[in-house]
């Protein structure tokens, strides 16, 4: 048999039972839409989970640690130890496996224009290695220079947000806002750039578009009256090099203050990313499973239509055997049908697993509402491998129906009525 008569003659005996191929295929189309929606929608997440985790532009964050803990009992703490820029200079300096480091400070502020318009937002402290080293660059002008994070000038750099609170569609480059803090006597700061629009931080919930940003120095004279610092991103030389860097930045840290490691705390990004992505495994798993299921009953629905097929069909068989069909001719005719029946709720599987996916990124979006948009990742290999996988559970589960086709005798398939 050729095989193009035996996929239009299994595509015609389909559509003659359409109601019953339909019913037959239901296991096959959702077990396969439930498939390729988990594996859209959870590799959606992943890319949120791995562009969530680019914001911060580093691999750890050190900061000093406001509790002790001595045994079983946690304690404030009390020690004189303080993280400072010179920290930051010592790790570059004295650790090979750090690419960069940035230092910040940040606090509540309120920002006021010229012409009126104020809003309280948050200052951010940092040092100018940050645009590079958190991958974010300005939209409008430029960050401030070395020279100026060096000789504490009052200029600054808005986020997005704030900027167009403050000046609408207007270009602030080169205006003056005024800065303070709750109570205090307002400095005056050039703006220098706009930020990029980066978003809202899944993790802690603030817009990173709701920034000011200013030399890292500027804000402890102007702000704090110490030279102090509250957090240190460090970003090492490649994600294999994280706990090497880690350990050089104990280390150094240990050295430069009376070996003292309890009064600061390391956490790992990476950490976060790691459990989401266990999770999602176990997802995957549970939902792969209960997808093999659907799969495994549209197999034996498959099996038991080709069955049915071959006890109404006795007497096509018996005719087409006498005029000089072989085993061989019977046996592909049947598989070819099963084969297209399966391919066929494969395809219909795929069409309903898109649209599933895109539904679910719909809900996710409304449920999860600090995310402007879910990720649908639809991806060629995993539609192939589902007709794929279709295709062989024709072949699987219709090779039984065939052979018993095949081996029925002209003779007795004849005497049917």
């Amino acid at each position: 048999m050729k095989l193009y008569a035996g996929f239009s003659t299994g595509l015609s005996v389909m559509l003659q039972e359409k109601m019953r191929s339909a019913l037959t295929m239901l296991g096959i189309i959702i077990g396969i839409a439930a498939v390729l929606a988990m594996l859209a929608i959870g590799d959606g997440a992943n890319r949120i989970v791995m562009k969530e985790f680019e914001k911060y532009g580093s691999h750890f964050t050190i900061r000093r640690n406001p509790w002790i803990w001595r045994g079983d009992r946690v304690f404030p703490n009390r020690s004189s130890e303080h993280l400072k820029y010179e920290d930051v200079l010592a790790i570059e300096a004295e650790c090979p496996a750090v690419e960069s480091v940035i230092p910040s400070i940040a606090d509540e502020v309120l920002a006021q224009t010229e012409g009126g318009a104020s809003k309280w937002t948050e200052y951010d402290g940092v040092n100018s290695y940050f645009p590079i080293g958190m991958n974010w660059q300005t939209q409008q002008g430029r960050f401030f220079s070395e020279d100026e994070f060096n000789h504490r000038r009052k200029v600054c750099i808005l986020g997005m947000e704030v900027a167009t609170e403050l000046f609408g569609n207007q270009n602030p480059i080169g205006q003056e806002i005024k800065l303070s803090r709750q109570g205090g006597i307002p400095d005056r700061f050039t703006i220098l750039g706009v930020m990029a629009e980066r978003g809202t931080s899944l993790q802690y919930g603030f817009s990173w578009d709701d920034i000011v940003f200013i030399p890292l120095t500027t804000a402890q004279d102007r702000f704090r009256g110490t030279h102090y610092v509250n957090y240190l991103s460090v970003r090492a030389t490649d994600t294999d090099s994280i706990e090497k860097a880690a350990e050089e930045v104990k280390t150094v840290l240990r050295k430069r203050h009376r070996n003292q490691d309890d009064f600061f705390d390391i956490s790992f990004h990476t950490t976060a990313v790691k459990e989401l992505d266990r999770i999602s495994r176990i997802i995957k798993i549970m939902l792969s499973s209960i997808a093999g299921f659907s799969l495994f009953v549209g197999s034996v629905g498959i099996m038991n239509m080709m069955l049915v097929s071959v006890n109404q069909r006795t007497r096509e068989i018996g005719i087409r055997r006498a005029i000089g069909a072989k085993r061989r001719d019977i046996l592909l005719q049947f598989l070819f049908e099963a084969v297209v029946m399966c391919s066929a709720g494969g395809l219909l599987g795929i069409l309903l697993g898109i649209g599933t996916g895109y539904l679910c990124s719909h809900i996710a979006v409304k449920v999860v509402k600090v995310i402007p948009q879910w990720p649908v990742v639809i991806s060629l290999h995993w539609m192939t491998v589902s007709v794929s996988i279709s295709a062989c559970i024709g072949i699987l589960f219709g090779i039984y129906p065939a052979i018993r086709a095949s081996h029925i005798s002209p003779i007795e398939a004849l005497r049917t009525d």
